[in-house]
């Protein structure tokens, strides 16, 4: 399993991506988020793409550009978390392999 997982950055950096840098499809809920600890810690652990981390202040970011649309982390968090949906149109990932 190990073998697979060293590929990974190299087989997902072949994907394109056309983002909307003005529209973030990803809305981090910051205050519920500052409450709930379990949740934000949660969502840094199961984005297989790690588009969530702590920043330096602390706060945890959401990097909506390498986001593989997954829609994993819609899934687990409750609604009060974020608010995810995917890009608009003609905009996000496009996969090559895979």
């Amino acid at each position: 399993m190990s073998g697979l997982l060293e590929k990974l950055p190299a087989r997902l950096s072949v994907n394109m991506y056309e983002t909307d840098d003005g529209n973030s499809h990803i809305e981090l809920h910051q205050e519920y988020l500052s409450q709930h600890q379990d949740v934000a810690d949660m969502l840094v652990r199961v984005c297989p793409a790690h588009v969530y981390r702590y920043g330096s202040n602390g706060v945890l970011e959401a990097e909506f550009a390498a986001c593989l649309e997954c829609g994993t982390c819609a899934m687990l968090a409750p609604a009060e978390a974020l608010t995810w949906h995917y890009p608009e149109g003609g905009m996000g990932i496009v996969y090559r392999e895979g």
